[in-house]
């Protein structure tokens, strides 16, 4: 899991350069999938369900799950979020990060700051003898405390051996503890938070979900190690 880890943290470093006016996100796409591939991994999105690219790319109103396109040029203002998965020697690295595109406004760079915050949040309660509850929590209080709502449609989880595993892990309170966290779980905690309504839809082409109101949305994931101390997070450099 550290080294499968290490890899997605590595392609979001590389990344960052890639990440400009006048790209298009299906360059972003293909960047991903040749940096995975070169190292003797595999992108874990690809093929998944049908999905048919290495990477999600969501823009500005879209929440998650956006399908990289040739025709989808980033422009200066935009904001990108970028969700990669790799698998190596059968273990999974999942994580995802909102990027500015060339100077934003301050109200979409805020959401980024307080969006990233209540991942940080959530990754403090990932501590031996907690409940999941207490990371949905933390997520829900951070985000609604600075004004914004929490998408309720899509939900953090388990992974190891495969992408999505038990438990889920939403990112608001759902009245009851939850499993109780233990050393060696291995969690993919990923706030995604709405500048308006927390309301979603997803578009006609069946993945890519966007916010009702067409407010902006702002996704940050990281993979998650509880230990016997301080969580660790697998998918930082």
């Amino acid at each position: 899991m550290r080294f499968a880890g290490q890899l997605v943290a590595q392609v979001f470093d590389a990344l960052r350069e890639q990440i400009k006016p006048g790209v298009s996100t299906a360059e972003l796409d293909e960047f991903v999938h040749r940096f995975i591939t070169k190292r003797r991994a595999f992108p874990t999105f690809k093929g998944y369900r049908n999905f048919p690219a290495s990477i999600c790319a969501s823009i500005n109103n879209e929440v998650v799950h956006g399908i990289p396109n040739r025709k989808r040029v980033l422009q200066a203002g935009d904001i990108i979020s970028v969700d990669v998965g790799a698998t190596l020697n059968g273990f999974v690295g999942d994580s995802a990060k909102t990027f500015a595109v060339g100077k934003i406004s301050p109200a979409a760079q805020r959401l980024l700051e307080v969006t990233e915050a209540a991942l940080f949040a959530a990754i403090e309660q990932a501590r031996a003898g907690n409940y999941l509850e207490d990371i949905s929590g933390a997520v829900q209080d951070y985000a609604e405390r600075h004004g914004y709502s929490v998408v309720r449609d899509y939900v953090g989880h388990g992974v190891g051996r495969t992408m999505h595993e038990d438990p889920q892990i939403p990112n608001y309170r759902q009245g009851k503890r939850g499993p109780a966290l233990k050393p060696g779980m291995t969690l993919a905690i990923e706030p995604m938070i709405n500048e308006g309504k927390s309301d979603t839809r997803v578009l006609r082409d069946k993945w890519t979900v966007i916010t009702k109101d067409g407010k902006l949305s702002a996704h940050f994931e990281h993979t998650v190690a509880i230990t016997d101390g301080e969580p660790e997070i697998l998918t930082r450099l």
